[in-house]
């Protein structure tokens, strides 16, 4: 198998690096400590076409495949390793391509164009206060009544709620529209945050990714056109585990990136740093575990980027089956965050007590690597769990 990047994409990745140092990398301290994304950081990026990178030029964004969109996730996350302003990029490049794959026309042209264009915020409104991985089980209902879908319910721990008030925009959002049945009756729709009559929202404060809110969502009797319904009706499952699928290789994408920007700073300093009137960088000890942790890294890598590989090869030729990509996503998922976590650890140690400090900058890294190790966008006991059942079969799933 060749992973090797086209030119194109060599280039893509050195015009977003220097893209990110110019633009991104000096407000990443701004960033985490006031905890907000700058407007006219969000506007730089959109005119640069990273947000919704995956949706099309109809639209205004770029229509990137996968490989291409997770080279800008390692790259943003490189330049902002809190993860906040990755997160804000991937899940608008997740879910605004699952949008443009299945939403209507006309929501399409309402919603899409303000992604892109920097002026909505778009995210996915799935886990509720009962739990976030039994997706099956969630209680928000929708019907249809008088040519409109009427939401009741919450949901929680949902990323860029702040944001969807502030600016406008809104979620693809999980509802249970047949509640006899299961996962089969399940369905997807958007809906808009601001100045919507009946949602209420609130904010978590949280221990990483400052930069971009998590909150809760209360929807009460809320009114949404008939044509923000995504897909079919009973059968926003299989829509949503398409959407997960797509934004956890750039979730895994983004901790690469923060943990290649760790390492490369580990090392850097480890040249510099004299211990008993030695190198750092001559002890056995933390080359060994340099050795460790680059091998980490670049196994995480491989992992990332065949998972978008096949994503690309799957949406282009239809080359690999659902299942093979759930194993493929899942297991770079699985992967990346906790060899993120390790590699930016390990980076803190060699700082010895510089590196407990927030001028140093790597805790942010650790913080917000941290939210992809406790549970979002799936929990890591999750991963596993689709690892072994696409290895064993649909017979051998324990719910």
């Amino acid at each position: 198998m060749d992973f090797s990047f086209t030119e194109e994409q060599e280039l893509f990745r050195k015009s977003v690096r220097e893209f990110c140092d110019r633009k991104l990398a000096p407000r990443a301290r701004e960033i985490d400590e006031k905890g907000e994304i700058p407007y006219d950081v969000l506007e730089d990026m959109a005119a640069f076409g990273l947000l919704g990178i995956t949706i099309s030029e109809k639209y205004g964004g770029r229509r990137a495949d996968f490989t291409t969109a997770a080279i800008a996730a390692e790259e943003i996350a490189r330049a902002d390793i809190s993860m906040a302003a990755a997160v804000y990029y991937l899940v608008e490049a997740g879910w605004g391509f699952l949008m443009e794959r299945y939403a209507t026309g006309k929501a399409r042209d309402e919603i899409l164009p303000g992604i892109t264009a920097g002026k909505k915020f778009l995210g996915i409104a799935s886990t509720e206060a009962s739990g976030g991985s039994d997706v099956a089980s969630i209680s928000t209902r929708m019907e249809k009544r008088g040519g409109k879908l009427i939401v009741k319910g919450a949901k929680t721990f949902i990323s860029g709620v702040r944001e969807a008030a502030r600016l406008g925009g809104g979620y693809v959002t999980i509802v249970k529209t047949n509640p006899e049945l299961k996962h089969k009756g399940l369905s997807l729709c958007y809906i808009p945050i601001k100045d919507t009559s009946g949602i209420t929202t609130s904010i978590f404060k949280q221990m990483g990714r400052e930069g971009i809110s998590t909150g809760v969502i209360i929807m009460d009797n809320v009114e949404v056109p008939e044509h923000y319904l995504i897909g079919e009706w009973n059968n926003g499952f299989y829509y949503a585990l398409e959407g997960f699928n797509c934004a956890r290789t750039l979730v895994a994408a983004a901790c690469i990136g923060a943990a290649g920007k760790a390492l490369e700073s580990g090392i850097e300093h480890m040249k510099k740093r004299k211990v008993f009137n030695t190198q750092l960088a001559k002890f056995e000890g933390v080359q060994f575990q340099l050795a460790e942790d680059y091998i980490k890294l670049e196994s995480a890598k491989m992992l990332v980027y065949k998972a978008a590989w096949m994503l690309d090869r799957m949406y282009a030729e239809g080359r690999f089956s659902h299942t093979e990509i759930n194993r493929a996503v899942a297991m770079a998922k699985l992967n990346a965050p906790t060899a993120a976590f390790d590699i930016i650890k390990d980076v803190l140690t060699w700082y010895g007590a510089y590196g407990y400090t927030k001028e140093a900058g790597l805790e942010r890294g650790l913080r917000g690597v941290a939210s992809y190790i406790i549970g979002a966008e799936g929990a890591q006991n999750i991963m596993r769990l689709i690892i072994g059942r696409e290895l064993l079969g649909k017979e051998f799933t324990p719910y």
